[in-house]
C-alpha cells in the first residue's frame, strides 16, 4: 500500500510520495533507484518504496530456513555483502541472524517473474549457463528468459547502472549524457556473428530483458519505469 505522505524512523521530516525519471541514491540502503520514491521536500533525502514502507521481518523462497529482519545498518564490524547481488551492504538490510545471510531491501523484493508480453524472465538463485554481459557463471542471482536464450546476472545489471550513473549521482549536471545505460549489443554480437538479422533480433529481445531487470533492481518493477530505462539505454 502506498501513502501520499509518511513519517519514517530514519528521518525527522515527513516524506512525500513522488515519481522521478532520473536516478537517485536511496538514503536508506544507499543503492541506486529510479521511478517511485518517498522524498523529503525540506532537505535532500530519498527512499526507495521498499525502504520507506518495509516489512520488519520477511522470508524468502530461496532461503526457506531463514527469517530476515530489517536492520538500519549492517550488524557487526566486518564488511557485509548482499547474497543476491554480491554488492556491499552499507545501509538498510534484511539480515538473518541464524545463518548470517544479508539482502538489500530491493534485492529481497525482486520479482520471481518479469513479463512484458514479449519476454518472460525468471529469477534463479543459481544457473549453470554464463551471463550474457560478463560471461561468468554463478556470480549472483540471475534472471533467465523462458526460452533460455538470455541470462542476466543481477550483479551485472547493477554494474551497468552504477558505472553509467556514477558521475551523475556524485553531482554531475549533464543529465542527458550521464544517465545513459550501455546496451548489450556489442556483447551479444559475439554470440551471433554469422547472422545480422539474428543479432538485431537478439539485441532487441535482450534490450527488453535489460529494461525490465533494471527496473526491478532499481526498486520499481513497472512497465512505465522499464520504458524510462529503455529510453536511457545506449543504442
Amino acid at each position: 500500500m502506498k501513502y501520499n505522505e509518511i513519517s519514517h524512523f530514519s528521518h525527522q521530516h515527513k516524506l512525500k510520495f513522488e515519481h522521478t525519471k532520473f536516478p537517485f541514491k536511496c538514503d536508506g540502503c544507499h543503492e541506486v533507484g529510479i521511478g517511485s520514491l518517498y522524498k523529503c521536500t525540506t532537505c535532500d533525502y530519498d527512499l526507495h518504496l521498499h525502504c520507506a514502507l518495509p516489512a520488519t521481518t520477511i522470508s524468502h523462497p530461496f532461503y526457506t530456513k531463514c527469517s530476515f529482519q530489517l536492520l538500519a545498518r549492517p550488524p557487526g564490524s566486518i564488511q557485509r555483502y548482499c547474497n543476491a547481488c554480491g554488492k556491499d551492504v552499507t545501509g538498510f538490510v534484511y539480515h538473518c541472524k541464524s545463518c548470517g545471510f544479508d539482502l538489500h531491501p530491493c534485492c529481497a523484493k525482486l520479482p520471481r517473474m518479469l513479463d512484458d508480453g514479449e519476454v518472460k524472465l525468471y529469477l534463479y538463485r543459481k544457473v549453470s549457463v554464463p551471463c550474457h554481459r560478463c560471461g561468468r557463471t554463478g556470480r549472483s542471482w540471475s534472471y533467465r528468459s523462458e526460452c533460455k536464450k538470455y541470462n542476466l546476472d543481477v550483479a551485472c545489471v547493477k554494474d551497468m547502472l552504477v558505472e553509467s550513473w556514477h558521475d551523475y549521482l556524485c553531482g554531475g549536471n549533464n543529465k542527458e549524457f550521464r544517465t545513459r545505460i550501455p546496451s548489450l549489443k556489442g556483447t551479444l554480437q559475439t554470440y551471433h556473428q554469422k547472422s545480422k538479422g539474428k543479432v538485431q533480433k537478439c539485441c532487441e529481445m535482450a534490450g527488453l530483458a535489460v529494461q525490465f531487470v533494471a527496473s526491478a533492481v532499481l526498486g520499481d518493477p513497472t512497465t512505465m519505469i522499464a520504458g524510462i530505462i529503455g529510453s536511457l539505454m545506449s543504442k
